[in-house]
Formats: structure tokens, sequence, C-alpha cells
């Protein structure tokens, strides 16, 4: 079955007008707990496209389809139902109704997705699938991923960029995994990043580029709740504008 966009919750009142932001950038400087945390406050949907290709590779490697071979992952592309939903509050995503929000932040998952995303057929569609979703919030939507501003939706009310220092990244995502597994490695979070890094800038289709008109975020010396503002503002001075 083809991926498909679902919505089911309530919409959220709040902004003082509907605005499409793109949230673009590397793992570790912040995307998603600022792009969350400004959906909230402004009462906008939410959308991690992260997560979306994720699933479809959990997906994929729970059904035994060869994630290293192109060919394979392409041919089995249409089959899940990806269904995300936008609450900022409360952000899910299923593969075929089974819940994914876990399973797709496992190593085995993060370890394949890049190979995964990769593949000019999933590309394709889970883009058609966030373009729908992105249309169907009357109210506006913060979306954030690597490809946002470029090549999903290059019109964009807002396109903003995070970005930070490797060992920032490293530090923060090592954060995240020793408060989940109790340890990590900083060296081999910064590598691990890195390598995705230039696997995500330099793949074919829809590379990890910030947009021209994209404004740039260094959040390396800021805190969560600095980023957060900063980008809060930039979306209400686009609102007034």
């Amino acid at each position: 079955m083809a991926a498909s966009p679902q919505e089911t919750n309530p919409v959220r009142p709040g902004a003082q007008a509907p605005v499409v932001v793109a949230i673009d950038g590397p793992s570790g400087t912040g995307k998603s707990s600022t792009s969350k945390a400004v959906a909230a406050k402004l009462g906008l949907r939410y959308l991690d496209t992260g997560a979306q290709y994720r699933a479809i590779t959990w997906w994929m490697l729970t059904h035994g389809v060869d994630v290293n071979d192109a060919a394979a992952v392409a041919e089995a592309s249409g089959r899940p139902a990806i269904v995300s939903t936008t609450d900022p509050a409360a952000p899910g995503i299923t593969a075929d109704g089974e819940d994914a929000s876990g399973p797709i932040r496992t190593q085995e998952v993060t370890a394949a997705v890049s190979a995964v995303s990769a593949v000019p057929e999933v590309r394709s569609r889970i883009t058609e699938l966030q373009r729908s979703i992105a249309a169907s919030a009357p109210e506006g939507m913060v979306v954030e991923g690597r490809d946002i501003g470029t090549t999903v939706l290059p019109n964009a009310d807002l396109k903003i960029f995070l970005t930070a220092s490797p060992e920032a990244r490293a530090e923060r995502r090592g954060g995240e995994l020793k408060a989940k597994n109790g340890q990590a490695d900083l060296a081999a979070t910064q590598e691990a990043l890195l390598k995705r890094d230039r696997a995500d800038s330099s793949r074919a289709v829809s590379p990890l580029l910030k947009a021209e008109d994209a404004v740039e975020v260094d959040t390396t010396e800021l805190t969560l709740e600095q980023v957060i503002e900063c980008v809060v503002t930039l979306i209400v001075e686009k609102q007034r504008a």
C-alpha cells in the first residue's frame, strides 16, 4: 500500500497568519527540539521529515529488504503506508499501522537510513507525502529536515538553516545517548555525525544544502531556549511583514 498522509489531531489556534516554515540542517543542531517548541508556541503544526525516512527504513529492515540493494529498496518503496501525526506536543509516526516512534531511533536504523534515503524512488514518495501533509495544515506548519527549503517546500514562507560546530553537535548527541543508554563515546559520536553529513551532502538526489534564501542560525554558543526565541522572532516578523 502506498504511503499516504493522514491527520488525526485537532487544530491548534494561535498563529497570527498561516505560515509554512522550513527548518533544515545537519544532525545535532537542535532542529527537532527547536521545531517542536516553536510550533507549540505559535500554534502551528509540526512535521519531522527525518522520522518518515527512518520509518520506511525500519519497515524495510523488518521486512527483509536488503537496504544496501538500491533496486530492492526502490521496488519496495511504495509498499508501506507511512502516517505522521503533527501535534507538536505529541508527534508520532506509524508504518502500516504499527507505532514506529521508538523503533526508528535504534542504532540499526540510524546506520541504514542514509542509504535508504539516497534512493530516488524513496525520496520521490516521501517528498510527495511531505508536501501533502504541509498543504493540509491551514493554520501553518513547521517542517524540519535536510532538504525542505531546497526541494520539498522551495516556496516556504520562511527558510531557516541551523548549524553548529562538530564538537557541539557531538556533545549534544552524546548527551542524548548517555541519557538513554547510560554511556556515550563522544569521538565515535562525532565521527558518526560527520559520516552522516558526508552521505547526506553528497547524495545525487536532494542533498543536504542551505537554500539561497535561508536564514542561517549558528547554534554552537546558544542555549536551546535562545535558539527557540530566535526562530520565534523570525517567524513573527515574517507573519507581520
